[in-house]
């Protein structure tokens, strides 16, 4: 049996999303066609989860708006929690590790954020992006002088830089360096998160195949970056949104329109259902 013939045999029983760029526009709107294409697919029996490199708290009105009741994968897998946010389990850096990360992701002048249980640090308060990213997770950062005594129990540190090349850089100089130690990819090109070697996208489709005792052949992925290879690769539909770059398309199933163009509504409607 061919795998197109396999998917007609298996129909989706899961969709596990991506978040930015993927599930909300550009300015972090749910729009009212995404809602409904989730309400779709709870009248047909379809499992919907989420997945982002967001903290936990950051997801709190979606998971209000949206009535979700699966397991909330937070920090690219890094932290599962249960839809009124008690942690169910995490994956935290070693400290020597997350010690060994912060100086790489520094040498090349990127900003560093560190995030630890429910909290997010930073060193600078007016950092890149950190305005933007107070008002899409709804929570500010704690200012430190230094990340020295921050280092046990992290959950993910992330690189920060509006110089693109300068992210992509220090993405493959952190995989040299620190190899199977650490999981590293970028969430958005400006952003490089760096977690626990099995806190990944693959991860959560794992995990929640287990969860629910679903065949990965009945499980559907929607993303927008690279983080979201992973989870194409372990899914047995894999949807790559518009607004995705070159490579991230090539490694999808299909390719939907883009998060400014109703995307996900529209491979819900079209793939999925």
């Amino acid at each position: 049996m061919s795998i197109r013939q396999s998917l007609k045999s298996k129909p989706v029983r899961l969709l596990i999303a991506d978040v930015d760029g993927t599930l909300v526009t550009k300015d972090k709107v749910l729009t009212a066609r995404a809602r409904r294409a989730v309400q779709k697919l709870n009248v047909a029996g379809i499992k919907f989860a989420i997945t982002s490199g967001r903290p936990p708290r950051g997801m709190s009105m979606l998971i209000r708006t949206l009535k979700i009741t699966t397991p909330i994968s937070a920090f690219n897998g890094g932290l599962f929690v249960r839809p009124d946010l008690t942690i169910m389990d995490q994956k935290v850096l070693p400290a020597v590790v997350a010690g060994k990360v912060i100086p790489a992701i520094q040498a090349h002048h990127l900003d560093v954020w560190v995030y630890r249980g429910k909290d997010w640090f930073v060193l600078k308060k007016n950092g890149p992006h950190v305005d933007r990213e107070t008002r899409t997770v709804k929570f500010k950062p704690k200012v430190v002088a230094n990340f020295d005594k921050l280092l046990n129990h992290v959950v993910k540190i992330v690189g920060v830089s509006d110089d693109l090349a300068a992210v992509a850089r220090a993405e493959a100089d952190v995989r040299h360096e620190l190899g199977d130690h650490v999981s590293a990819a970028r969430s958005q090109p400006y952003y490089l998160d760096v977690t626990h070697p099995d806190a990944n996208k693959g991860g959560v489709v794992r995990r929640l195949s287990k969860e629910f005792d679903i065949p990965p052949a009945k499980i559907a992925t929607i993303g927008d970056m690279p983080n979201d290879v992973l989870m194409f690769a372990l899914s047995g539909l894999s949807i790559a949104m518009g607004n995705a770059d070159a490579q991230v398309q090539r490694a999808a199933r299909h390719v939907t329109a883009s998060n400014e163009e109703e995307g996900f509504a529209m491979a819900v409607e079209k793939y999925v259902l």
